[in-house]
């Protein structure tokens, strides 16, 4: 992969930008994830980024990012990065990192041992989205909902893959400023009689029910079983067969109600649909999110379809007292699956001043 990009559509405060050298750095960006580790070396130079080449690898195949890291320099000393930055999925904390979905603790130090190299950053992963946003053309995006014309004000990402990831962006009236979150590890809040449900039938496999445990990848898997195991709807012979090799339940089941090839599949993206509204809603309230929602991550650019069957908006306008604001928010997905890895290199490079 050779990509340039420039950016920026959306002012993000990148401090740095007139540091980097006119020669330009290398810089080893990273998107850790629990299931997939993607690393790529970018060519920075003053206002510009150019992506030299990239690999994904398993997350859990190794024992550790350095691992992973090795593998990737192994051969590559012109490749040798200047600064490191990755991308993680979960909290950083004093430089310090425990994975959320996958067995691994990174440290600022570790990796600056490991590689001998002195610039490392570690930032949350969707922290990393936003900051990606600065390399993305409005090619990059779906609108589901066009908004107030040149809305202003906060913004917000709401991004379920494997997890859950939710992240802001606080604007000063100049700029944009990310931050991270955890949002996705609040509760969840049912509403209808099958809602109450499906709490409880999530409660008993995992004790607190989050809004990961349903929006997340792996929700729309239980969605699936609860309507199946407990609502007692019928599952296709054929489906009953799939499931005995299936790796990928979730990404099945949408792909079955976006062909309309069976009922429990339909009402269970339609479950899904709805619940991913109203944590958006929920989100943009709680940001006062005026300036626009983004849904990232690995679902929402796949099921863009079922977003607009389904009517994901109307349910995302099903709120208390607060449809004003709601409507004029823009709504789009994010259609660029690397702007997480692009936004690590994008801080990594221009993000702090040195």
């Amino acid at each position: 992969m050779n990509v340039t990009t420039k950016g920026m559509e959306i002012p993000l405060y990148l401090p740095a930008k007139d540091q980097v050298p006119a020669e330009g750095i290398n810089i080893l960006a990273g998107d850790i994830g629990g299931t997939k580790t993607h690393l790529a070396i970018f060519r920075a130079t003053p206002g510009e980024m150019v992506c030299i080449r990239d690999q994904k690898f398993k997350s859990s195949d190794y024992a550790s990012l350095q691992d992973i890291i090795s593998e990737f320099l192994k051969g590559k000393e012109e490749h040798r990065p200047q600064r490191i930055c990755c991308g993680v999925a979960g909290p950083v904390l004093d430089g310090t990192v425990e994975l959320t979905n996958l067995n691994w603790v990174l440290s600022v130090a570790d990796l600056q041992q490991s590689t001998g190299v002195e610039t490392v950053r570690l930032i949350n992963d969707l922290e990393a989205t936003a900051y990606g946003l600065a390399a993305l053309q409005p090619t990059d995006f779906f609108t589901l909902h066009g908004g107030h014309e040149n809305a202003k004000g906060n913004m917000a990402i709401l991004a379920p893959g494997t997890g859950l990831g939710e992240a802001g962006l606080y604007w000063n009236g100049n700029h944009y400023f990310p931050f991270p979150t955890e949002g996705g590890h609040c509760d969840f809040s049912p509403r209808s009689g099958l809602d109450f449900e499906l709490t409880q039938y999530l409660q008993e496999l995992y004790g607190v029910v989050s809004w990961e445990k349903v929006v997340a990848g792996p929700g729309i898997w239980d969605i699936y079983q609860f309507l199946r195991d407990v609502q007692k709807m019928e599952e296709p012979k054929w489906l009953t067969e799939v499931w005995k090799t299936e790796a990928h339940p979730s990404a099945r089941i949408s792909n079955a109600a976006a062909l309309n090839e069976a009922e429990i599949c339909v009402h269970t993206m339609k479950h899904y649909v709805r619940y991913l509204g109203h944590e958006a809603a929920n989100l943009v309230l709680k940001m006062k999110a005026t300036g626009g929602l983004f849904l990232g991550g690995g679902i929402p650019p796949k099921i863009a379809g079922l977003l607009q069957r389904e009517n994901f908006f109307s349910h995302y306008m099903d709120s208390d007292r607060m449809q004003h604001l709601l409507e004029g928010v823009p709504i789009r997905i994010i259609n660029n699956e690397q702007t997480g890895l692009s936004g690590a290199a994008w801080f990594g490079a221009y993000g702090q001043s040195s």
